[in-house]
């Protein structure tokens, strides 16, 4: 089932994971919306540099910004209105995922190339 996913910490990059989940995620057939500090294009979709709300529906936000950096980030994610945001490697706060979880979202400390890759997505 396709997924649109909010990829929060976006990149052109192509050394970075936000990268490479940008690029899997296309391939597997999910819509993807980026949003990054940096201009520019990631598989045909250019990256937000706003915190502007996305008015199509976000199932998935996905996470490539460090927890230093999450808070002010907080309300977009609310605003987003996801079912759930995955905490990929390195972006790991408890403090967050427990917000969240208040909430009613699903806050998961996974890896979004993993869960793609084994077809638990």
């Amino acid at each position: 089932m396709k997924k649109n996913t909010l990829i929060l910490g976006a990149t052109t990059n192509e050394n970075r994971y936000a990268y490479h989940a940008a690029q899997m995620l296309t391939e597997y057939g999910h819509e993807i919306f980026p949003v990054g500090v940096k201009k520019g294009e990631v598989f045909g979709k250019n990256i937000q540099n706003s915190k502007d709300r996305i008015t199509e529906e976000i199932d998935t936000v996905t996470l490539y910004i460090n927890p230093q950096r999450q808070e002010e980030w907080k309300d977009f994610i609310l605003e987003s209105n996801p079912k759930r945001v995955i905490f990929n490697p390195g972006t790991e706060n408890q403090l967050f995922m427990d917000y969240l979880e208040s909430k009613g979202i699903q806050a998961e400390e996974a890896c979004t190339l993993v869960l793609l890759s084994t077809e638990q997505y």
